[in-house]
């Protein structure tokens, strides 16, 4: 089984849909995701807020029943199977669940124990996360004196006791110190490492570049792109960004679209301008001599990398969600 496994798609879900009653009508939270993960990959899901990202994780992981749609999840039937997905999966959520009146050690072997392990198995599994996760100081505290940072890893060692072959995390580093933040890509990367497979949620687009073989956006219940942050990045049509401010007036987006090098004009609420360049060298000049030949004066103008971010709010807007 192991085996077949390591072979198959870590998750295949098609058409998968979750719908829920309200007193307006039903609400599609997600609207038909066909999905496959590779084993032994970090895949990222990124979304505004109410895009159907947690909902997502939770049919996925057996905490929600799909609508409508199939999945596998770790060689699994995700309908006719729950039981064995819950055994060969870790889940994580935004709000954690370690008891605060308990030590961090007692939690850990109890979920051992949850898991069917022996006590004695259940407590050596527990020292060996808490040295692998840095709590052996606070071990035997009480988790509700924890710091934000030691919790976190806490959450995640719990996810881990049974040694799943999969690990959800729903937004794992939000209300981090960038130490911590630092910490817990390491625990997640050297989960790959050994052969393991992550799929998490997050709103921090450095964390999901820095992390993730592939990522996927969700709006409206629906994917809208899919791909490696690489691939979504060059889908901008060029690897540089040039912001661009003027004094007073405003850019012919359509004019500045035409000029060499530029490949797509974003206007953002305000007084700026997010050009998609590729060649800058080609770009830039052509940009600064429009502005001039208009009769404009520039107030600001920077150039850097394209990012993840950039993808995202091409995609989705700024507008903020509920």
């Amino acid at each position: 089984m192991e085996t077949i496994q390591q072979i198959l798609p870590a998750i295949q879900a098609q058409a998968l849909r979750r719908t829920f009653a309200s007193r307006r009508g039903e609400v599609e939270a997600v609207a038909g995701i066909d999905l496959v993960v590779a084993t032994g990959a970090i895949f990222g899901f990124l979304g505004p807020n109410g895009a159907g990202k947690t909902t997502t994780l939770r049919m996925l992981a057996t905490l929600l029943p799909p609508t409508s749609g199939e999945a596998t999840v770790v060689g699994a039937d995700l309908r006719h199977e729950p039981r064995k997905v819950r055994q060969r999966i870790g889940y994580v959520g935004q709000q954690g669940g370690a008891d605060h009146s308990i030590s961090g050690r007692s939690e850990l072997a109890f979920q051992g124990l949850l898991y069917g392990m022996s006590r004695p198995d259940a407590l050596r599994r527990a020292t060996e996360l808490l040295a692998a996760f840095e709590l052996d100081a606070c071990a035997d505290r009480r988790t509700e004196t924890y710091s934000g940072g030691q919790r976190r890893r806490l959450d995640v060692a719990l996810g881990l006791v049974h040694r799943p072959s999969l690990l959800f995390l729903d937004e794992p580093t939000t209300g981090l110190d960038p130490q911590s933040r630092l910490q817990l890509w390491d625990v997640i990367e050297r989960f790959k490492r050994d052969g393991r497979t992550v799929l998490l949620t997050t709103h921090y687009m450095d964390e999901a570049e820095k992390l993730c073989d592939r990522v996927g956006v969700i709006d409206h219940g629906k994917l809208i792109a899919l791909g490696s942050p690489r691939e979504l990045i060059a889908s901008l049509g060029g690897k540089e960004v040039i912001e661009v401010a003027l004094e007073q007036g405003t850019l012919d987006v359509d004019a500045v679209s035409r000029l060499p090098g530029v490949h797509g004009v974003r206007h953002i609420p305000g007084d700026t301008f997010v050009l998609s360049a590729d060649p800058l060298h080609v770009a830039l000049p052509a940009v600064i001599d429009h502005v001039r030949a208009a009769g404009h004066t520039l107030g600001r103008l920077a150039t850097r990398h394209a990012t993840l971010e950039d993808v995202f709010v091409s995609l989705t807007g700024r507008g903020l969600r509920d």
